[in-house]
């Protein structure tokens, strides 16, 4: 399981701080799962949060910690797939809990917790003490609350990825004037023409690709943009 430190603040104080082109996502390599504990009442609720960056990848994860723990009472989740705050790649699951008591209150603190691509599995293990609808919506929300907040994080660029095409003789400037615009390369294919997939700030793409078709007197191709 991943060890973190706990922060001087919490997400949402570092996804503050974070640029305009940037967003956190849990500094979690491929099977490093952050966990966190907590007994309310003699039931154990322990988070598990993966970094998931699809929904597909999500499921998977979803479907291990429900595997890990199969002899538990519920696993509820809650994942977001994308950048923090959007709504277009999530999803929830009470798992047998009263509705409304688990997955949505545990969306809610996703969604909202300035940290994108992330998966939040809940377990329950039953204590034989009844929580009532109110005590269930604490404590799904305050499971995950609490492992936010010593969740390790980085920053993920919201980038665009260009494919273009260029004369062999502008390779160089091209390579020079990257740089300015903290592109990099990540594919690249020497045949009749230069192809290239580079991979920038999305609200640097635009000013790149004038700057190309100048540094090229119009012939450059853009093949793609994604």
């Amino acid at each position: 399981m991943a060890k973190a430190k706990k922060p001087e603040s919490g997400a949402a104080n570092k996804a503050a701080a974070a640029g305009s082109d940037t967003y956190l996502v849990p500094d979690l390599k491929t099977g490093q799962v952050h966990e966190h504990e907590l007994v309310i009442k003699r039931s154990r609720f322990i988070t598990s949060i993966a970094h998931t960056a699809s929904v597909d990848e999500a499921k998977a994860f979803i479907e291990t910690i429900s595997a890990q723990h199969a002899a538990a009472n519920h696993n509820c989740f809650a994942f977001n797939a994308t950048a923090p705050g959007s709504t277009a790649f999530c999803g929830c699951s009470d798992d047998g809990e009263p509705k409304g008591t688990a997955g949505q209150p545990m969306l809610n603190v996703v969604l909202h917790c300035g940290v994108g691509e992330l998966t939040a599995v809940v377990t329950r293990y039953f204590g034989g003490v009844l929580l009532g609808t109110g005590g269930l919506v604490k404590a799904y929300q305050g499971s995950v609350q609490e492992a936010l907040e010593t969740l390790p994080t980085t920053e993920r660029m919201i980038a665009s990825v260009v494919s273009i095409a260029i004369e062999h003789r502008y390779i160089t400037k091209l390579q020079h004037i990257l740089p300015r615009y903290r592109a990099t390369i990540e594919k690249e294919n020497f045949a009749q023409s230069a192809y290239f997939d580079l991979r920038l700030p999305e609200h640097e793409t635009e000013p790149l690709l004038r700057e190309l078709n100048d540094l090229t007197k119009g012939s450059l191709q853009v093949i793609a943009v994604r």
